[in-house]
């Protein structure tokens, strides 16, 4: 959560923040990527405040006008986005809110303050050229296990942690048909993915030639079960081959908008599918994407 070299300057935050973020985790089910995101942004917010203030990090002194100006400065002096700078925001609410539940504050600050509006646009994506080449690059170094990676990623909208953690009897493969239980997704919740016929026959290749026979894990490397890291290292490596810039939540991505494409915009199943608890996280892959907002604005005539 924070360097040594913050600490040494700002003991206040060692003895105080660090001890109360602590007990706030304990008491939620984030994955391992948000509990590691959410510590980052408050310990970020610690480090703000008593530089800021010149004084120690002091729950009962902290007001709604340092939160908003912490908002401002991140987005003004540190020019981050404006998603980087709600989810901040979204972190100091959440751990106010745990705050005051427990008796540590009698009210939140951070009520008070606004998220940056933003233009509402599709998460990145890839087209089908630099589809077919990531797919076609893996299929022609008869890399099995990339293709079978590849595929249930793009094909089944799988998080990359969902896909390491993967186990034999999570697999219901057939002839005709192909499920992927998922039994510990974001926020501990379990799914039933389907598997269409072409990550089908990847996976069943894979599968074949797998010879780690002492792992119950599905993907496995030299040294066991495979680890995301392990994953991402694939991804690194293939981008460089192909020159494509890929990263395995960008095939998920990819997943969602094709999938929408290709069935009427069923923003309910893909909510389904893709495991998400709200509606309003599904339907980014509805919004337009820069690029094609840019063609339309450019298709206009007078």
């Amino acid at each position: 959560m924070q360097n040594s070299g913050d600490n040494a300057f700002h003991p206040s935050l060692k003895s105080v923040l660090v001890p109360l973020v602590d007990r706030f985790m304990e008491g939620t089910d984030y994955a391992a990527a948000s509990r590691r995101a959410v510590r980052s942004d408050l310990w970020k917010f610690g480090v703000w405040f008593v530089k800021a203030n010149s004084e120690a990090f002091d729950l009962s002194r902290i007001t709604t006008r340092d939160c908003a100006d912490f908002r401002d400065s991140l987005r003004r002096e540190r020019n981050q986005s404006v998603a980087t700078v709600n989810r901040n925001l979204v972190s100091l609410r959440r751990f106010f809110g745990w705050l005051k539940d427990n008796g540590h504050v009698s009210s939140s600050p951070v009520e008070g303050v606004k998220e940056l509006s933003r233009q509402e646009t599709a998460p990145k994506s890839l087209d089908r050229a630099s589809i077919r080449k990531l797919l076609r690059e893996s299929e022609a170094r008869q890399d099995v296990r990339a293709v079978s990676i590849f595929s249930l990623l793009l094909y089944c909208g799988l998080r990359v942690s969902e896909l390491v953690a993967l186990e034999f009897r999570d697999l219901e493969l057939s002839e005709r048909s192909g499920w992927i239980v998922v039994r510990n997704g974001k926020g501990n919740k379990q799914r039933r993915v389907p598997v269409p016929l072409v990550a089908r026959k990847s996976l069943e290749s894979y599968c074949q030639t797998r010879t780690v026979a002492d792992s119950e894990r599905v993907f496995v490397g030299e040294r066991g079960p495979l680890t995301t890291r392990g994953v991402r290292a694939l991804f690194v490596k293939y981008s460089a081959i192909t020159g494509v810039k890929v990263h395995p939540h960008l095939l998920r991505h990819c997943f969602g908008r094709g999938f929408l494409e290709s069935n009427q915009n069923d923003l309910v199943a893909l909510a389904a599918l893709m495991g998400h608890e709200s509606l309003d996280t599904t339907r980014r892959y509805v919004q337009r994407t820069p690029e094609q907002l840019e063609q339309a604005a450019e298709r206009m005539g007078f």
